[in-house]
């Protein structure tokens, strides 16, 4: 009998070696608002030209493409944000400020380049930043969706030399709107079902793996309508919520009661069951690609879609809105792309079960950089092999990268 799928099977890689003549040091960082961040810089004889690695809730200290980008010739930052691994309060908005931190830190080390490189959720924090760090510090965002204000116009935010964006998913909000389970009828009991919207029932087109499920038009409209309408109904339940807060800190400013005091800190944690819905991932019919079954959790979302693991589980109010409502963040890659105006290349996965084929054309053609290179490489989402015995995806986004970087940055390999 063959044994069961490790969940999270392939989503962390071997890193392999770094060159012998790596100098690694940590540096604790302050952002403009007074929050501590942490990073990590690896550096090697000559390197003039900086790659810069960084997602919004996870730590990228040992990304596979580390050491392939030091033996090119490249300095790496590794850095986390104010949420790594705890994203309850993740605010893309104040991620832009870690992000910032980090900018200024590279150029004050003297680097001649600093290169962005988003892979996965790490594409739309960094396309956000660029967008961003871009305008007139008078036209950024002023206010988080949830209302609280956020400093981006007094910070300091220097524009990348350059963007890499591999196998970039559309935003965490997106993401998630397009893997939400709406046929949960009662918010309040992850076992609720609305039977028309169960994607898991055979009466749907569910077929039960290793085969692949045929879901019609039809419901596939209205599955996507009712996605969209559980996203609302939760983004109102956060708007109420920070309603009721505001209201409590008034009270308490007016009375300076105690009691006024608690109800302004008292938190509502709101908790989406059934995450991990997305069609694309059991029907491999819609958006054909190189993917294989299944979702970035495993090869039965069917069970998965029930268990703890999943986006966007548990958040504040305010880290719903700004991160997981793809009707509310601003973290939206297709939004932002626009304003990447740097040299960029956009490197997709041909097996990614994250960003599909449809969602990767719609954010490269959306990106306002002139100098534009768009490749695929196969691989999938987290940079795995698609088949035993080949190339990993990253060795293959490696040397696409390097080439890249060297035409326009040229390095000095590291024997």
């Amino acid at each position: 009998m063959t044994a069961p799928a490790r969940l999270g099977e392939g989503r962390y890689l071997s890193a392999g070696e770094r060159p012998g003549a790596t100098v690694t040091s940590v540096h604790e960082l302050t952002t403009s608002d007074g929050a501590t961040v942490r990073g990590v810089l690896a550096t090697v004889p000559g390197a003039r030209t900086v790659v810069c690695l960084m997602h919004p809730r996870q730590d990228l200290s040992h990304h596979p493409l580390v050491p392939l980008l030091l033996r090119a010739g490249a300095a790496v930052w590794t850095q986390h944000t104010r949420s790594v691994n705890n994203d309850l309060n993740l605010l893309h908005e104040q991620a832009l400020l870690d992000v910032a931190a980090g900018q200024v830190f590279l150029r004050d080390k003297g680097f001649e380049q600093v290169v962005v490189l988003g892979h996965s959720g790490g594409g739309t924090l960094f396309a956000f930043y660029a967008e961003q760090a871009a305008l007139p510090a008078a036209e950024r965002i002023a206010v988080t969706p949830g209302g609280r204000p956020v400093g981006l116009a007094e910070a300091t935010m220097p524009v990348p030399d350059g963007a890499v964006f591999l196998a970039p998913h559309p935003g965490q909000g997106k993401l998630l709107l397009a893997c939400i389970d709406p046929s949960v009828a009662d918010e309040g009991d992850p076992l609720s079902v609305v039977p028309e919207l169960d994607p898991w029932s055979p009466a749907n087109g569910f077929v039960e793996p290793p085969g692949s499920s045929r879901y019609t038009e039809d419901f596939l409209q209205r599955y996507r309508a009712a996605q969209r309408a559980r996203v609302a109904r939760i983004d109102a339940v956060a708007r109420e919520a920070l309603a009721r807060t505001v209201e409590a800190r008034a009270a308490f400013k007016k009375s300076g009661a105690a009691a006024d005091r608690r109800r302004s800190l008292a938190p509502k944690i709101i908790t989406v069951f059934r995450t991990d819905a997305d069609p694309r991932c059991v029907d491999l019919s819609l958006d054909p690609s190189e993917r294989p079954y299944g979702s970035l959790f495993g090869k039965r979302p069917d069970l998965i879609d029930y268990g703890q693991v999943g986006f966007g589980r548990l958040s504040t109010p305010e880290a719903w809105l700004s991160t997981w409502s793809g009707l509310s963040s601003n973290a939206d890659f297709a939004r932002c792309a626009p304003g990447v105006t740097a040299p960029t290349l956009f490197l997709e996965l041909t097996g990614d079960q994250a960003a599909f084929p449809a969602d990767s054309r719609r954010m490269a053609e959306a990106l306002g950089a002139e100098d534009r290179t768009v490749a695929t490489v196969r691989g999938l989402h987290f940079g795995g092999a698609i088949a035993e015995g080949e190339p990993t995806g990253n060795q293959l986004a490696a040397e696409e990268i390097v080439h890249w970087l060297d035409h326009r940055f040229p390095l000095a390999p590291v024997k």
